[in-house]
């Protein structure tokens, strides 16, 4: 456990006004607020624009046995204004978090969902925020091992617009891959440096 503790808290923020900009799949917030400073006294009034969504989950799917990763490949919109990327994303398997159901629930269903693989209960890695300067989303990532032999083909759920391909890759072509930037994506970056020190047994544990 780390002894680090943060100066301030929630408390040490006035939120001055708040509305909704913008509401649809997500939402934008448009936030006046005003908080402590390090060197003491508090900050004037201040605007941020705050990107609402849902809380999400990934799955890191791993066979040990022939060291390989089940990765999915799909079509992703925040990539095509990027003329050195494709738009389409190689990644862990991942998606939101419905009402009252679990981040460990959402992960077995995304499984089912986009590699047509199942898995018991998956370990918990970490969370972590994917963009805190500006967004509400909070990642639950998960560890869980497979039969890569057993994956493939071609999976999502058609109302949603989903078109997923699965891609097999052993370790080492997963790793040449973010290597080259052709894994760009935060969720499989962390997964698979996570996933080199455990291979490598110098530390990387599930968190409890």
């Amino acid at each position: 456990m780390s002894s680090y503790r943060p100066v301030y808290d929630r408390q040490d923020v006035t939120i001055v006004s708040r509305d909704t900009a913008y509401q649809g799949f997500f939402a934008i917030d448009r936030i006046v607020l005003r908080h402590r400073l390090f060197a003491g006294g508090w900050s004037p009034d201040f605007n941020r624009e705050l990107f609402r969504r849902d809380q999400a989950a990934g799955v890191l799917l791993f066979d040990p046995v022939n060291d390989q990763l089940v990765l999915v490949e799909q079509f992703r919109v925040g990539l095509l204004d990027s003329m050195d990327q494709s738009p389409w994303a190689l990644e862990l398997v991942a998606g939101i978090i419905d009402e009252g159901e679990s981040a460990q629930e959402m992960a077995r269903r995304e499984v089912t969902e986009e590699a047509g693989l199942t898995i018991a209960a998956p370990e918990f890695i970490c969370h972590y925020f994917n963009s805190p300067g500006g967004s509400t989303e909070r990642i639950s990532l998960f560890y869980a091992e497979v039969d890569a032999a057993q994956a493939g083909g071609f999976h999502g759920m058609a109302n949603e617009n989903e078109d997923i391909r699965v891609v097999v890759l052993g370790f080492d072509d997963a790793w040449a891959a973010l290597r080259c930037g052709r894994i760009n994506n935060a969720m499989a970056i962390i997964a698979l440096q996570w996933l080199r020190l455990k291979r490598a047994g110098i530390g990387a544990t599930v968190v409890e």
